[in-house]
């Protein structure tokens, strides 16, 4: 039942930062098209940096803790390694990791949008691993034996 518990977590976590995800993507559509001001968009932006990185690694850490499942932890290790690095290397002097005054130079506006798609692409792929991930958890831990809300000698 453990692994069913954080599969279905993980396909809560992932579902929200997929949510999330698509956010980013509007938001920085939106301000490609001049709907938002680079103040108004990197201080939404930057409001939501630091809880996407929480839940990232706190189910990459309770992938390691509780169901010991090593392939899907090596396989969110560089995403959570990434974001690390991305939020740990805020130059000094910038608002976050969305500074308004740097997002139009450098092609700073088309990095962030790429990587916010590789983003997307990244959390809806997981997705549908922790779907399958829990549907069979489920699955076989009702044929292995587990008794049913019935009873155990119910017959159908």
């Amino acid at each position: 039942m453990a692994d069913a518990l954080l599969f279905v977590f993980g396909l809560f976590d992932a579902g929200a930062l997929l949510f999330l995800t698509v956010y980013y993507v509007i938001t920085l559509s939106d301000l490609e098209c001049d709907y938002l001001n680079a103040q108004q968009c990197c201080s939404k932006l930057n409001a939501f940096v630091l809880p996407e990185l929480v839940a990232h690694c706190v189910y990459n850490l309770l992938l390691l803790l509780f169901g010991f499942h090593w392939a899907l932890f090596l396989l969110n290790l560089p995403m959570a390694a990434w974001q690390i690095y991305k939020f740990t290397s805020i130059p000094s002097g910038n608002v976050g990791v969305y500074d308004p005054t740097e997002i139009h130079n450098r092609g700073m506006l088309k990095s962030h949008m790429k990587e916010s798609m590789i983003k997307l692409g990244y959390y809806l792929v997981f997705f549908f691993i922790y779907l399958y991930c829990m549907i069979v958890s489920l699955l076989t831990k009702e044929s292995n034996g587990v008794s049913s809300a019935f009873g155990d000698d119910t017959e159908f």
